[in-house]
């Protein structure tokens, strides 16, 4: 045996807390105690120094070239893995431009738009026909994925305590579909922002169809000029838009926040948490959400309360985005022919880590999503119970 076959078959030992077996070069080993879950098969080795400097990059780029195949369920694979994070090798120095890039406006629009205008049609594939791209609220357990979505955002809108004439922001609006749908049911008029072309456009598209151009209005805009605007609202939005701000700048978005919301105002702010401030997951800076970060719910309660914001409410939608999550990969797998045509075998087996590997971080509560509801100042005014 090579001696990289030797180190790698003794660097996977140390992910044992479930067997599984391994295949290299037409060799095979066991790993752990019991029963097999999963047949792994490297056809090509990898590197001592690629394991060592990032497992996550190491194994996610093997898998993407096809270098390694997996009989067996994924998720269950993915979500063995993810349970022992703590084993995998991180070297920080050496992936720092992935871990710590610049949080300047032109770079952060570069990051987005590399992820969100990958094109509507690829979207429109997978995601639900509201293309609602954030965790989805499933109250029954035989919601479908539109159902599910919908619920969401009237959940949302619920919690907001909208009425007629109001006026509502959101961060980060995608294609729209909050704002519209609050516009046509509590008569609220509403404005969003988006750093997305494609996400825009469609907005722009939507609005027209629906005749709401004098009450909805999407702005290409980084949400750090919505002060230039000189608009103030009575309620703001923002779903999953806070993992793409970076942690230095979390204390001006949530001032900026506070600058453009009318006192008494209500904030609803919708975001994947992490359990620590630690950037550890290069590949997925690399290849899915480059400069992505997520925040944790105490460093947001702490900078809120350095403002004027006032908690009212907190609920964690993990099991609802790992559902969301594995509804996804479904659809994905269904159009997988279709993306592979366009896009290529190593897109499409990127994104079925993406997809399948998240469900799986959620689902054993690695990461969580949070939806915090926010008073800028005291409000006396609002329901002493939860109304929603």
């Amino acid at each position: 045996m090579h001696v990289l076959d030797d180190f790698l078959i003794y660097y996977l030992q140390r992910f044992d807390k479930y067997c599984f077996d391994v295949v290299i070069c037409g060799k095979e080993y066991r790993i752990g105690k019991g029963e097999p879950v999963c047949r792994v098969i490297f056809h090509k080795d990898i590197p001592k120094k690629e394991l060592l400097t990032s497992t996550s990059l190491a194994l996610g780029e093997a898998y993407m070239r096809g270098d390694i195949e997996v009989e067996g369920d994924m998720f269950t694979v993915l979500k063995g893995l993810l349970e022992q994070i703590d084993q995998f090798s991180l070297d920080r120095n050496a992936v720092a431009s992935l871990l710590y890039p610049p949080e300047d406006k032109s770079t952060q629009r570069e990051e987005v738009c590399s992820h969100y205008d990958l094109g509507n049609d690829f979207y429109k594939l997978w995601l639900d026909p509201t293309l609602s791209y954030s965790c989805a609220y499933f109250k029954n357990d035989n919601d479908t994925l539109e159902e599910a979505q919908k619920n969401k955002v009237h959940y949302i809108l619920e919690k907001l305590h909208l009425e007629k004439g109001m006026s509502l922001l959101d961060i980060g609006c995608g294609w729209g579909y909050l704002l519209i749908e609050a516009a046509k049911k509590y008569g609220v008029k509403g404005y969003g922002c988006t750093l997305s072309h494609e996400q825009w456009e469609m907005g722009q598209e939507r609005i027209k169809a629906l005749g709401l151009e004098g009450q909805v209005q999407i702005d290409l805009l980084d949400y750090r000029d919505l002060p230039k605007k000189g608009m103030t609202f009575d309620r703001a939005v923002s779903v999953g838009m806070l993992e793409h701000v970076g942690r230095s700048q979390y204390e001006r978005y949530m001032s900026v926040v506070e600058q453009v919301l009318k006192d008494k105002g209500l904030f609803l702010l919708h975001f994947i948490s992490g359990r620590d401030k630690v950037n550890s997951n290069p590949w997925m800076r690399k290849y899915i959400f480059p400069g992505g970060t997520l925040p944790t719910m105490y460093e947001m309660l702490e900078i809120a309360y350095k403002g004027q914001f006032q908690l009212l409410d907190v609920e964690s939608l993990r099991r609802h985005y790992y559902k969301t999550l594995s509804c996804w990969y479904h659809n994905f797998q269904k159009a997988r022919g279709q993306v592979e045509a366009k896009m290529g075998s190593e897109f499409v087996r990127m994104w079925d880590l993406y997809l399948c590997g998240c469900a799986a971080a959620f689902y054993i509560g690695y990461i969580d999503v949070d939806q915090m509801l926010f008073t800028k100042g005291t409000n006396n005014d609002l329901p002493m119970t939860r109304w929603y």
